[in-house]
């Protein structure tokens, strides 16, 4: 009798070099809040979570429900990272 194989996993798996590759999105949010605060998030991405009565929290479920705000936001701290590392190699 033959039994059934497994469902082999059909997603498509993250890129070792995929700089978002283990960082969550509260890990991004916060770091960027930290470095720059909620009125220079404000200024670059004007959505009413960082505007209006900011928070974390409330930023994340924007986020999670709002692809191209979570883009934008991604986009900025891949770029932010990027530009950090080569200043830091710089001698």
């Amino acid at each position: 009798m033959n039994t059934p194989k497994a469902p082999q996993d059909t997603k498509p798996r993250a890129h070792p070099r995929d700089p978002l590759h283990g960082v969550t999105l509260e890990t991004i949010v916060t770091k960027l809040f930290e470095k720059y605060g909620w009125p220079e998030m404000g200024r670059r991405i004007p959505v009413r979570c960082f505007l209006h009565d900011p928070s974390v929290k409330s930023s994340l479920v924007f986020l999670r429900k709002t692809p191209w705000a979570r883009a934008k936001v991604e986009a900025w701290f891949v770029s932010d990272t990027m530009k950090d590392r080569k200043v830091a190699k710089k001698p």
